[in-house]
């Protein structure tokens, strides 16, 4: 599950879209979200929702009885979401927070994983998806500039004008070429 940080102030325009969101991970992925269409959105949301499937497997798996439940709910999990439970395993010590016990590789530990980081990711993943519209408006809404606006307004009435003349010139030198050909 990939997340990527936008960086920068010009990349920071949809962050008001996701205020009232109770998200603390803003992660989606704007340039996608402006570019997604609405069938790239259900497909997210589908694939999505496989991988939830897949997790809550592995969940019913560490309840089961099996004496492998561990390696079966590991082996039932996405690449990328047992990639970042090895990550964790992998902490060194002083990688870990204030009060918080390294990981262990074990059934119990991985039902904690689960439930306390990769199950709240669905949720805020689904939150960044149905809000994709808002995103994708809120960013098109601070890219619009007031001021360059204004200024192209009066480069067209120029233009206009100078159409206008030029239209009237036109017609002005037809008329006295057609004079000339009748006289």
């Amino acid at each position: 599950m990939p997340h990527h940080d936008c960086v920068g102030s010009e990349r920071t325009a949809w962050k008001p879209s996701l205020v009232h969101l109770d998200a603390t991970d803003q992660s989606e992925r704007v340039i996608d979200a402006i570019r997604a269409t609405t069938n790239d959105t259900a497909q997210d949301i589908a694939e999505m929702e496989a991988d939830e499937a897949m997790t809550r497997r592995a969940l019913d798996l560490l309840g089961s009885t099996r004496n492998d439940a561990y390696e079966a709910a590991l082996a039932s999990l996405r690449e990328d979401t047992r990639q970042w439970w090895a990550k964790l395993l992998a902490r060194y010590p002083d990688e870990l927070e204030e009060d918080e016990a390294p990981a262990t590789a074990n059934a119990e530990a991985l039902r904690r994983f689960l439930e306390d980081n990769v199950l709240p990711w669905f949720d805020n993943r689904r939150k960044e998806l149905a809000n994709r519209p808002l995103i994708r408006e809120q960013a098109f809404g601070e890219a619009l500039d007031p001021d360059k606006l204004e200024r192209l307004g009066r480069y067209e009435v120029h233009l206009d004008r100078k159409l206008e003349r030029t239209l009237a010139m036109l017609l002005r030198l037809r008329e006295l070429r057609t004079a000339a050909v009748e006289s």
